[in-house]
């Protein structure tokens, strides 16, 4: 996709925001770019990483996250917040690329089990009509065999049969076990012992249940994992994105009389890893070296400059985002193809309501949105679900599915209805300090 194709698929989800869509749009063509070089050009050029600047709920972790999705690369986001130096008890830097790697293995066995999906189902119908024929012989219902296995199988494809129980045979698979804790190197003490090697074990079943165990099971036979973890190796270290957030909680030095000792040494920590390094992980060592790092942070109380030099020289692009304008809350309430509006007619029409906001209503859930982010902790976008949530409770709470799919509008007298108490509450703060 060129740049200006992956702004375009990120506009249908994200408002505004142009600059941050531009800066990752470039970074990851030119990871394209690059995989068109030869192997020792490609040695050379690494990705630029970027920083981005701004409140929370503008859009800073859905442009990651949708620009993973886009190239179906694999993608973790963090908390740098959540990460101790080394020696203090807590999160490890290195488990973000050991999440990335686990990201990669379980994106390239969706993607492999999808390849054989069709043989693996055909497989398990044919197991699963084999055991309600023996059962409905052990009842002794008399019918031709071949004439039962086509009606069992008629049946099981019309979902007649999923309340239905079956005994079935389901495989039963010991877990391996971390030997040191963060250190990614795994043992499976049940293998070596006779009771903890994969084995199988009889289970009464529904048959819609049976028919996932056995589907799951052909699945997995037809997969090679030795396969899919290299590619999930190669793929995390070529395509990986790790979405660093709130970089800005561990930008200011801490004191050694607080909580924020460790904060300087976090950076440290991060540094090699962002720099490029080798990770050793379950499926095995993962250079960094070609990671697209993206770091965020509001930066409301430290500035980006705090970042220890070392690491800021990391991040070489550094992007603002706006905070949100009157018209965006408009817009990220009925454009976008995941529009919030969207998404809660999406879950009342599974009660067979119909769900029409008017534009009035809109304007005005837009103004109590801002009002709130204005009075209270502004949030951003994200105060649109609080609103939402409060406007659409008691709908919510009496939908049943009990009626006829029914038109239901929401205008703006049933909005100021709902907000009455919460705008009252609103002139009041305006002048209590």
């Amino acid at each position: 996709m060129t740049p200006k194709e992956i702004v375009s698929e990120l506009d249908k989800y994200i408002v505004g925001q142009n600059d941050a869509k531009r800066a990752v749009a470039v970074a990851l063509r030119n990871r394209y770019r690059r995989s068109c070089l030869s192997a020792a050009e490609k040695e050379e050029i690494t990705p630029k990483n970027i920083i981005m600047k701004g409140p929370t709920g503008v859009g800073k972790t859905e442009i990651a996250r949708r620009l993973a999705k886009l190239v179906r690369a694999p993608f973790v986001k963090v908390e740098a917040s959540k990460f101790t130096e080394v020696g203090y008890v807590g999160k490890d830097v290195e488990s973000m690329v050991r999440d990335l790697v686990e990201m990669a293995v379980r994106l390239v066995h969706d993607e492999k089990a999808r390849g054989v999906e069709t043989l693996a189902r055909e497989s398990a119908e044919k197991a699963l009509v084999k055991a309600i024929v023996q059962k409905r012989k052990a009842e002794k219902q008399e019918y031709p065999e071949e004439m039962l296995k086509s009606e069992i199988l008629s049946d099981l494809r019309a979902g007649k049969l999923d309340k239905e129980e079956v005994d079935i045979e389901v495989a039963v698979r010991s877990n391996p076990i971390e030997m040191v804790e963060g250190s990614g190197a795994m043992i499976d003490i049940g293998a070596l012992l006779p009771f903890g090697r994969d084995n199988k074990k009889k289970r009464k079943v529904k048959v819609k249940e049976a028919f996932e165990y056995l589907l799951s099971d052909e699945i997995e036979k037809r997969l090679d994992m030795d396969a899919v973890k290299q590619e999930a190796v190669v793929r995390a270290e070529q395509e990986g994105i790790i979405f660093i957030d709130e970089i800005d909680k561990i930008a200011s030095k801490g004191s050694p009389h607080g909580p924020d000792v460790s904060r300087e040494g976090v950076q440290r920590d991060i540094l090699p890893i962002v720099e490029g390094s080798t990770v050793n992980t379950k499926y095995g060592a993962i250079k960094t070296d070609y990671i697209l790092f993206i770091a965020s942070g509001a930066f409301h109380v430290s500035k980006v400059e705090e970042l220890i030099p070392e690491l800021q020289g990391r991040f070489p692009i550094r992007v603002e985002l706006a905070s949100l304008k009157r018209e965006d809350f408009i817009r990220i309430l009925k454009e976008p193809q995941n529009a919030i509006i969207k998404q809660y007619a999406g879950l009342l029409r599974v009660d067979n309501i119909n769900l029409i906001i008017t534009d009035g209503a809109i304007n005005l859930l837009e103004g109590i949105a801002e009002d709130e982010n204005g009075t209270a902790e502004s949030i951003g976008a994200r105060r649109l679900h609080t609103v939402m949530e409060h406007l659409l409770a008691e709908i919510s709470f009496d939908a049943s599915g009990d009626y006829p799919m029914t038109d239901l509008t929401i205008d703006e007298a049933y909005v100021e209805t709902r907000f009455a108490s919460r705008t009252k509450n609103h002139d009041l703060k305006k002048y209590i300090l």
